[in-house]
């Protein structure tokens, strides 16, 4: 008011003089923290005027009289001119904060028109205090003059358990429609229920609620070029103060750069229609602010209203200031992207099923999964928990239309895509984990595939060496001695070699990728077997008396059994001469199935006859030796068939279906055989029974 020394005294003589006694009426303040300057107060009554104070009611008696008896008038032309500047002040605060009482008094459905009157009863005031606090507060139904009093008292007394500071205000001063008390109360009630709630960073605590509003207004208008803060009001006569604290929140709506090619009129309705749209009452017309001293606080008001519609960080909170919400904006766009990204590619990598067959690649895309699972999903997830954080903190701009969220952006899309990426996770291991559990028993089975052609080549090799003995001495006219070592070697590889083809059949249909380079090795030692046989067989007859039938029943145990377990077909194919891909084809048909002959005859091939007691007959061995021998191949038998038993299927077409009841006829007609060597073996227990008690006895 530094432009109009009059206008204090002006208040002053105003709000006593209305209220019918100036000696009752004092001050008034509110619990806010605004300066003495900004409350309707009243001047204690000192004999000489206020400096500058020359308004007529507030001169000594004498000085009065005195400008009567010259005859002059009451008011010089300054004076009135405060008058004037005073009246336009009460009509813009009556305006501003009629639709201030409005905006609030909406939720409830109540409207006023005119303030002053509109108060008179208590009722509106009533539901005004309601509404801002939350609470409930009786009142009077009546419409006497009684009844308005009470609900004025009742709203009164309200603010004063609220410690609002309210000096020199009584009920009937509303009641009575007083313009300056009445205009004071609403200024009262808005200092205590909006602008002391202000909080601004960087505030001391001893700044007043004006102070810390002003400071908020500098910290969000700083760097704007043109825009400078200093008061509540000339600064905003030109509208830029207005139109930058938008600019601030909602960039989109406002292009600061016309700003200084408009005139002032034109910024403030481009302001104050922009904040509209947001949401804030259009507390001021242009023509109220652009004047040479807009009224501070309608301006106030106004400004806090633009405060508490403007997104703010709560207490405690981690937020995004209004500076650098396109920063964290940016950032949360590319870490969607990013991870989005990420998800879609390791989603299609999960879904591909085309595995490889070697086991050692197998093996190590299943360890790359593992490792996938346990070190690279985990830190996905933090920064899947770093998207959310960072979307609360922009959740609040995002809501008042600072930022377009674009589809496919909000963390719940985000949640959906690892959705399916765990899905497509759990649908690759359950495919894989089996396929390496299958590849690495194929692994095994190859390994003692090994292990038996190292172990027969021995048994071969020992052979060979006792072979090649016996035919010297034979030479040399002395009696062999190994043929029943030999026998035995042949024997043991032949047993070797039956459980070979099996373990190869496997490999074959499991399509393991080493199982031509095995049917090559367990065909080497099958061709090593029979040419042995053979050489055993010339050997041996030579050195006999013994006809050459007689020979060959008395090695049957070889003999019998070698020929009834390999058929002519796996003769023609387990041979040395075949190539890898030769060998792979003689098991396998055009279309990558088994042939059917070639599957009956390997399935007969599978099957070994029990051997009979008689066949194990041997000098340098004791009955009991015999009979411990012939018991323990009865029981790996027994062993063999079941296990070719649980192996066996049905077959999904006729062929297959007859080749398997073949195969079961074989077994059929082996057990049946077994029934006899089984009635042997019941012999044989009587005999070590009666061994066993000679022995004890």
């Amino acid at each position: 008011m530094g432009n109009f020394p009059f206008l204090e005294s002006y208040y002053s003589f105003s709000m006593s003089s209305s209220s019918g006694n100036p000696s009752l009426h004092g001050s008034m303040s509110s619990s806010a923290d605004f300066s003495d300057e900004d409350d309707y107060s009243v001047k204690s009554g000192s004999a000489s005027p206020a400096p500058g104070d020359t308004l007529p009611w507030n001169l000594p008696r004498h000085e009065r009289s005195k400008r009567k008896i010259q005859g002059g008038s009451v008011l010089d032309p300054a004076e009135r001119a405060v008058l004037r500047i005073a009246d336009e002040r009460d009509r813009v605060q009556k305006k501003t904060f009629t639709k201030w009482i409005n905006q609030h008094l909406v939720k409830v459905r109540k409207h006023i028109n005119d303030l002053y009157e509109d108060l008179r009863d208590g009722h509106n005031l009533i539901s005004l205090l309601e509404v801002l606090s939350g609470d409930t507060l009786p009142r009077e139904r009546g419409r006497m003059r009684f009844h308005r009093l009470q609900n004025v008292q009742i709203a009164l007394d309200f603010l004063k358990r609220r410690q609002v500071k309210l000096v020199n205000i009584r009920n009937d001063d509303i009641t009575d429609g007083n313009p300056k008390l009445t205009l004071g109360l609403i200024w009262t009630i808005i200092l205590h229920f909006q602008i002391s709630e202000i909080h601004v960073t960087g505030g001391s605590e001893d700044m007043t609620a004006k102070e810390r509003l002003l400071l908020w207004s500098k910290q969000i208008t700083e760097g704007y070029v043109g825009v400078r803060c200093d008061n509540f009001t000339t600064s905003w006569r030109d509208g830029r103060l207005f139109n930058a604290i938008i600019h601030k929140y909602r960039p989109d709506m406002i292009d600061m750069s016309r700003m200084s090619a408009q005139t002032n009129r034109s910024n403030l309705e481009h302001a104050f229609g922009v904040a509209e749209q947001l949401g804030v009452a259009r507390l001021l017309d242009p023509e109220d602010v652009d004047v040479q001293s807009p009224d501070e606080k309608s301006v106030i008001t106004y400004v806090s209203t633009l405060y508490d519609a403007f997104p703010k960080v709560p207490d405690g909170v981690d937020g995004i200031s209004p500076h650098d919400v396109d920063i964290k904006w940016v950032e949360y766009q590319n870490m969607i992207k990013y991870l989005s990204q990420w998800i879609k590619h390791n989603v299609a990598m999960m879904s591909d099923r085309s595995f490889p067959n070697n086991p050692v690649e197998l093996k190590a895309l299943y360890t790359q999964y593992l490792q996938f699972k346990e070190n690279e999903i985990p830190l996905k997830e933090n920064e899947k928990t770093k998207i959310q954080d960072l979307y609360k903190m922009l959740e609040m701009w995002i809501e008042f239309g600072r930022i377009q969220l674009p589809q496919g952006h909000h963390p719940n899309d985000v949640e959906k895509e690892w959705g399916k990426l765990i899905v497509a996770m759990l649908e690759r291991e359950k495919s894989l984990r089996p396929e390496v559990e299958r590849l690495e028993m194929l692994q095994q089975i190859a390994n003692r595939v090994q292990r038996d052609c190292v172990y027969g080549e021995d048994k071969l090799a020992l052979a060979r060496t006792a072979l090649q003995s016996d035919a010297k001495r034979l030479e040399s006219g002395i009696q062999f001695l190994n043929e029943a070592e030999i026998a035995g070697y042949l024997l043991e590889c032949e047993n070797i070699l039956r459980q070979q083809v099996v373990d190869i059949q496997i490999l074959l249909d499991g399509k393991f990728p080493f199982a031509d380079q095995l049917v090559q090795r367990v065909s080497k030692l099958r061709d090593d077997l029979l040419s042995l046989r053979a050489e055993c067989s010339s050997v041996y007859s030579h050195g006999r008396t013994l006809t050459t039938e007689q020979t060959k029943m008395m090695i049957s145990g070889i003999t019998q059994s070698l020929n009834s377990g390999f058929s002519q077909n796996i003769n023609s194919s387990l041979t040395p001469s075949f190539s890898p891909p030769s060998s792979v084809q003689s098991y396998m048909g055009s279309g990558g199935g088994m042939d059917p002959s070639s599957l009956r005859h390997l399935k007969h091939m599978q099957i070994r006859k029990p051997l009979l007691k008689s066949s194990l007959a041997d000098s340098n061995m004791t009955e009991e030796e015999v009979n411990m021998k012939f018991v323990q191949d009865l029981l790996n038998w027994v062993e063999e068939i079941q296990l070719t038993l649980d192996r066996s299927e049905w077959g999904s077409d006729l062929p297959s279906v007859e080749t398997h009841l073949d195969s079961h006829k074989s077994v059929h007609r082996a057990i049946e055989e077994f029934q006899m060597s089984l009635k042997d073996a019941k012999l044989s227990e009587v005999s070590i029974l009666g061994i066993s008690e000679s022995s004890i006895l």
